[in-house]
């Protein structure tokens, strides 16, 4: 694997490890796609540093399991702002 994308790796798991952040936000925030951000966390990383990764993999589990909830509450302030 090619330096920088072990570098590029490294800095997102410590981004989500750090903020807790999802997915989707650590691709904004690094102006990459989810599904780059997806295989660096769920494959490469695993094969850099192998305690980050199960770290990392925690923190996506959580957030996978609460997504339906923010889902719900993104609906719910799109209808509350439609109704004022």
């Amino acid at each position: 694997m090619q330096e920088y994308i072990e570098r590029r790796v490294l800095q997102v798991a410590d981004y989500i490890l750090t903020t807790g952040a999802t997915v989707r936000t650590a691709a904004k925030i690094f102006g990459m796609s989810k599904s780059t951000i997806h295989k660096d966390m769920a494959e490469r990383l695993k094969y850099i540093n192998r305690g980050t990764y199960l770290e990392v993999q925690k923190v996506l589990m959580k957030n996978k399991a609460e997504r339906h909830i923010r889902g719900g509450l993104a609906t719910h302030n799109k209808y509350k702002a439609m109704g004022k």
